[in-house]
């Protein structure tokens, strides 16, 4: 592994001396600043050898280095291990950021590399900036991998499919004439959206060209005269081409937005720079009006509507089926000595796929026992798996795409015997999700104000986690979805009714093990008084939690009444659809404690 990725740096340097670039940064995002990516943009992946989802590698002529956050601290350490690459812990107070290193290793007249094409337009300018101060120059003309990276995969050209408005809920004219009346409070006429997910849910259509995201690549430009769906046309069929004739969408090749967006002039144009590309925010800006604010098809997007949030608990009621029959099966299978973690995600998807309308994993599943429980984003393989003993705790993180909604989920399970610290941490952690669960709040709150209701109990034994405790959820999409979240933070977008959001603390040990529960709720109207409107959340998830390690003295009437009464609501809704041998161990996994 070294010498190959050691190899891969000798090429990138090549590159960087025949353009004379001292330094290139090469992000983990795509031409459309996505979080999961088609294969042809992992060129962070492909230079580092790094598989995280997060993280960003810099190359100087003579070190390198890898910028990712506390999920991927082990794993990167690991992953990293015999190349060049140094691992930065990234938002540590100790750890110098990314700008300050190039400042230290470069000089005056020094320049710094991107592929605009594929960086965030609002962390270029920023970058830009701050690289300004110290004379040294961005460059955002060159994506190297073109040249250097031989087998690179092509760009994914699947069909895409319809969504239909039965299932949407809305047509995507009126979803169009929505985002267009939101963008005109900005005072602008028109928007350019490059995001895989928006794109698929303002004009109802769902495709297959990110693995575990039901979406197509494709950018999309809507006016008050035109709306313009740029996409590969080999991917539409006869079908497509005439559903998005009929909503009043003209569809371009892929290739003809960079020459489209030259031809806009005088028009005001409203973007998110966090979500577009610098090459996009540069040639669209140079000629028109540029309102750079948060997405505003985001903003409505993640306000489901009474018929995505029925879809939603649709959804979770297949989730929970086949989740029930998989943790009985866990429970049988783990004293016999036959699983692994690899075959847990085997299992889960298989059980799962069962089930009326489910389409795909919604993300790889994650199942860490013992050590590797405390690697928030481990992902086992056939070759590198550890056999589930009966001791200890099992973090299993898994969820679904369905036609009709996204589950995401985390349980950890005790599968054997646990020490006094584990039974501690695994109720603490139950006393922070419930907490959260629990929250009324009023209108215009932030996540950042509420994120402290999953961690207040677990900081009073000196004890923190280094992720968000929330975020948004996608209708048959992404499930990572913003604009909103709930972590500590700050983020301007305030949590609304109809946003879904996650609940996940955890605890994680290092070498040891980890502990998350996670359900997906969503923000409820609970009252209108003289003070405004509050909300409350209504928590979808149908799972049952394993009551076995909780500490019941450390527990709170309020918070076991919270657990029994979830336990009700979870037999009560999946008991009609099971055998009489499921109904028997859900009865005995959801009673009162």
């Amino acid at each position: 592994m070294e010498n190959r990725i050691n190899n891969r740096l000798t090429l990138l340097r090549d590159f960087m001396r025949k353009k004379n670039l001292q330094a290139f940064i090469v992000p983990s995002t795509d031409a459309h600043i996505s979080e999961y990516i088609p294969e042809h943009w992992e060129s962070r992946r492909w230079i580092s050898g790094f598989t995280g989802s997060s993280g960003t590698v810099v190359v100087a002529l003579e070190k390198a280095g890898l910028w990712t956050d506390s999920r991927y601290f082990l794993q990167a350490a690991d992953e990293l291990s015999g190349s060049e690459i140094k691992l930065f812990k990234d938002r540590l107070p100790e750890t110098i950021s990314i700008p300050n290193w190039l400042k230290q290793e470069l000089t005056d007249n020094d320049c710094v590399g991107i592929d605009g094409h594929v960086y965030p337009a609002k962390e270029a300018l920023k970058l830009k900036t701050e690289l300004e101060v110290d004379k040294i120059k961005l460059v955002s003309d060159y994506d190297p991998f073109e040249e250097i990276w031989d087998d690179r995969p092509p760009l994914p050209r699947n069909p895409v499919s319809i969504h239909p408005v039965e299932l949407a809920g809305e047509t995507a004219r009126h979803k169009i004439e929505r985002v267009l009346a939101e963008a005109a409070k900005h005072d602008t006429n028109s928007v350019w959206i490059s995001s895989l997910d928006t794109i698929a849910w303002l004009f109802n259509i769902r495709g297959s060209d990110v693995p575990y995201n039901p979406v197509a690549v494709a950018h999309a430009y809507i006016s008050q005269s035109e709306h313009v769906l740029f996409v590969d046309k080999d991917q539409i069929t006869a079908e497509v081409d005439a559903y998005l004739a009929h909503e009043g969408v003209k569809v371009m090749d892929y290739r003809m937005a960079d020459d489209f967006q030259a031809t806009l002039c005088n028009m005001s144009v409203c973007l998110d720079s966090s979500k577009v590309s610098y090459r996009i925010y540069q040639l669209l800006s140079s000629r028109n009006w540029v309102v750079d604010t948060v997405s505003v098809a985001d903003l409505l997007k993640s306000m489901k509507s009474e018929v995505e949030a029925e879809g939603f608990r649709q959804s979770m009621i297949r989730d929970g089926i086949a989740l029930t029959q998989f943790l009985m099966w866990l429970e049988k299978a783990v004293p016999e000595g036959l699983v692994t973690e690899y075959q847990i995600g085997l299992k889960l998807e298989e059980l799962r796929s069962r089930q009326p309308n489910f389409v795909s994993e919604s993300f790889p599943t994650i199942a860490g026992y013992a050590s590797n429980g405390a690697i928030n984003h481990y992902h086992p393989t056939p070759e590198k798996s550890k056999k589930i003993e009966p001791e200890g705790l099992l973090l299993i993180d898994s969820g679904g795409q369905y036609l009709y909604g996204t589950t995401d989920i985390t349980r950890t399970v005790a599968v054997g015997a646990l020490t006094d610290e584990m039974k501690k941490d695994y109720t603490l952690v139950l006393k922070g999700m419930i907490g959260l669960s629990s929250a009324v709040f009023p209108a215009g709150t932030r996540g950042s104000q509420i994120d402290v209701l999953a961690r207040q109990a677990m900081w009073a034994y000196g004890i923190n986690y280094g992720h968000g405790t929330g975020h948004g959820v996608g209708y048959y999409l992404n499930v990572h979805e913003g604009p909103h979240s709930i972590r500590p933070e700050e983020n301007p977008v305030t949590i609304r009714q109809g946003m879904i959001v996650t609940n996940e603390p955890g605890i994680y040990r290092d070498h040891q093990y980890g502990v998350r529960t996670e359900n997906m709720m969503l923000t409820t109207l609970a009252m209108t008084t003289s003070y405004g409107d509050f909300y409350n959340f209504e928590t979808l998830t149908l799972c049952p939690i394993d009551t076995t390690p909780v500490i019941i003295e450390m527990m709170t009437n309020e918070e076991i009444t919270w657990l029994n009464g979830y336990h009700q609501k979870v037999y009560d809704k999946l008991s009609p659809y099971l055998s009489e041998e499921e109904k028997d161990w859900l009865k005995h996994q959801t009673k009162a404690i």
